[in-house]
């Protein structure tokens, strides 16, 4: 089955538009918790420190646990991550 040009590029204006969407729902329903005071969140993430040896060898050391501010919703908001992914990667590597 042959896709035209055209149909792909409606698919993509089409997702684009889907996004544009589901992003602005987010930033209402973060508008409304922040209304509530219930818009943020925090998460205990593990530091780690990556320094280079000689011999193309690298030393991980964990420089701590510090707890990260996080946003309830479905995209970062405030500059802050999203608390869902933020459970999911509690581990961050400086370098």
């Amino acid at each position: 089955m042959k896709i035209s040009a055209m149909r792909v590029l409606k698919i993509i204006i089409v997702a684009a538009i889907l996004v544009e969407l589901l992003y602005l729902g987010d930033w209402w329903a973060f508008r409304v918790r922040v209304s509530h005071g219930t818009a943020y969140g925090s998460v205990d993430v593990h530091q780690f420190l990556a320094t280079s040896l000689k011999g193309n060898k690298t030393e991980y050391d964990m420089t701590g646990t510090v707890q990260k501010t996080c946003s309830h919703s479905i995209f970062p908001q405030k500059g802050n991550p999203a608390c869902w992914w933020l459970e999911r990667h509690k581990s961050q590597w400086e370098q």
